[in-house]
């Protein structure tokens, strides 16, 4: 699969999402360093420090050796100190990076077998049963909201395979989300998950 046109699909996301930013000199976000940094800090370094990362203009900023590829699925322009995960980066395999190119060109994901995605930095939110919504929040139910932590993804190959797994995100057990679409996936939080949204921890 073309990287360059998976980058492109998913900049799309970051065009949309985020305020023009006219200023061609270079940031300290947009600098190699801060990037390989930032993007590969998605992933437990055994996999981030040998992963393929692609900078937000969609070149290949350094080539990886395990077949795992980090990137950020929106822009983030706004200084070096901010949190990276303003920058909702992800490290995928071969299949996830296969199931985000077709989200983004709104096809149906076709893999080879299931596909997995790291987000140790988190996410910015999203409507857990309703798919582009990201940073909807105005647009969603409050109790349908999550901004996640640290999690793990796993992109069925089967999508049917999720049909019986709840989709709860309060419990601290995996959960699904986009459950009824073709996009639907599998979360797996892990320690600091709920550091973002509190409200959703498990009560005692």
């Amino acid at each position: 699969m073309n990287s360059k046109i998976i980058i492109s699909s998913l900049l799309i996301f970051s065009v949309a999402t985020l305020v023009a930013h006219n200023d061609h000199s270079e940031t300290k976000t947009s600098s190699a360093k801060w990037q390989i940094d930032a993007y590969t800090g998605a992933a437990p370094d055994f996999i981030g420090d040998f992963a393929t990362v692609m900078g937000s203009d969609g070149t290949i900023i350094r080539e990886g050796t395990n077949g795992w590829t980090c990137l950020a699925f929106t822009a983030n322009m706004m200084g070096e100190s901010m949190d990276p995960r303003m920058a909702t980066p992800a490290c995928m395999d071969s299949n996830a990076m296969a199931w985000a190119d077709a989200y983004m060109n709104q096809s149906d994901p076709k893999l080879a077998t299931d596909g997995w995605a790291w987000m140790i930095h988190g996410d910015t939110g999203a409507d857990n049963f309703r798919a582009y919504s990201e940073g909807d929040k105005a647009g969603t139910d409050p109790e349908d909201w999550i901004e996640s932590g640290a999690h793990l993804m796993l992109m069925p190959k089967d999508p049917k395979s999720l049909d019986n797994t709840s989709t709860d995100f309060t419990t601290g057990s995996p959960y699904v989300m986009f459950k009824g679409t073709p996009y639907v996936h599998l979360m797996i939080p892990v320690s600091g998950y709920y550091d973002i949204q509190p409200q959703s921890a498990p009560r005692k």
